[in-house]
């Protein structure tokens, strides 16, 4: 239990000290000036001690920058996309605002004038809102560790982002941009705008993820672009992302041909590769969609990875299931990853057909190396 002690300093004023014992069995006081502000913590620490609520004055001392940096180096799991996307939110949104405050005197109204000082410079809502759930998180942890007793971060929404719909193309667009950007990139634009692949998972592609007998593709990695470090291969986005597809017929043929003009022998030969050999870079690809997109009719905001969007409203309308669709996308939160992966092959079949009907050119002939061979005869040899 507390209890209150009076006592006069050297200059003869009245104090009143609260002493009590915490849980770790070490003894600690508080002064007050006077009895009725000394009473009344008396009680809330002895309310916190019988509630095992109680949390140590001194443990949130530390700075949220001493924090933030001990939390995300216990991240060990983070992709390393997302260590770095985490490294410059804090960098550059919360270390220059709140970075010395200690987390003991963080309150809602720090979080309120730094969230607000962060849109009235500028920043994106969305931005905003990634930093500001990520403030969240790393404070919802300081609570778990006993290290401050309420999480500061009390904005409503202030999390929420507002995506704006994005564009989509329509079937004869994506045609004609993957007419455009030239035969050796062609299959990304087919595979993003007609399979719905992200453009780090079509650079992760190798020959072994195509099984032309089976007419599937499996994602399995993915290629990502990191400050600093250039490529780097990883898993998938998430537990979704590693999939099994069904192609449309006309894509398994266009990939049949760009396999046997592009692609070594080895099973781990890259799908797509770079102008002189090497891992596919996006600023090359990004070159050439810049001329493709302009050529097909698209608008200049038109990213390449709308066409992954396109290719999702399309597999929409042949009546496919959420489930199915987001098994097909390899796109789900992690609470939703379980669920969207009992999507049934025979229905990811049924989608693929419906890709044919829709999309497909009925006369399309594809230009295999050998020009004299069929696109059959090219998948028989391979």
């Amino acid at each position: 239990m507390a209890h209150v002690n009076k006592r006069r300093t050297h200059s003869g004023e009245l104090r009143y000290d609260v002493r009590y014992r915490g849980p770790d069995d070490k003894e600690r006081s508080r002064s007050f000036r006077t009895r009725r502000d000394a009473d009344r913590f008396r009680a809330s620490v002895e309310v916190d001690l019988s509630g095992q609520k109680w949390i140590d004055p001194n443990a949130g001392k530390v700075t949220l920058e001493e924090y933030a940096t001990s939390w995300l180096c216990a991240r060990t799991t983070l992709k390393a996309q997302t260590r770095t996307t985490y490294e410059d939110q804090l960098r550059v949104h919360i270390v220059p605002h709140l970075g010395r405050v200690e987390l003991g005197r963080l309150t809602p109204r720090h979080v309120r004038e730094w969230h607000s000082k962060l849109i009235a410079n500028g920043l994106s809502r969305n931005t905003a809102a990634k930093s500001y759930r990520m403030l969240r998180t790393i404070l919802s942890t300081a609570v778990e560790d006993d290290l401050i007793t309420r999480n500061p971060c009390q904005i409503p929404g202030a999390g929420v982002e507002r995506i704006a719909e994005r564009p989509v193309a329509t079937i004869d667009q994506v045609w004609a941009a993957a007419d455009a950007i030239g035969e050796r990139y062609r299959c990304c634009v087919l595979l993003a705008g007609f399979v719905g692949l992200r453009l780090g998972e079509i650079i992760g592609l190798e020959r072994r993820h195509i099984d032309l007998r089976e007419s599937t593709l499996t994602v399995e990695q993915q290629v990502q672009e990191l400050r600093g470090r250039g490529p780097v291969t990883t898993t998938p986005k998430s537990i979704a992302g590693h999939r099994t597809v069904v192609l449309p017929a006309f894509v398994a043929s266009e990939l049949a041909a760009h396999l046997s003009r592009y692609v070594g022998n080895d099973p781990t030969a890259c799908m797509f590769v770079g102008e002189h050999g090497g891992i596919l870079r996006r600023v090359v690809l990004r070159k050439h969609w810049l001329r493709a997109r302009t050529a097909a009719g698209l608008s200049d905001g038109f990213r390449f990875h709308d066409l992954r969007h396109t290719a999702n409203t399309i597999a929409a309308s042949t009546g496919a299931s959420t489930r199915e669709l987001m098994y097909r996308m390899g796109h789900a939160s992690p609470q939703a990853a379980l669920r969207y992966q009992h999507a049934k092959r025979e229905r990811d079949a049924a989608i693929a057909t419906a890709f044919e009907q829709l999309a497909g050119r009925p006369n399309a002939q594809t230009k295999p190396a050998n020009r004299g061979a069929t696109s059959t005869e090219v998948q028989l040899e391979l």
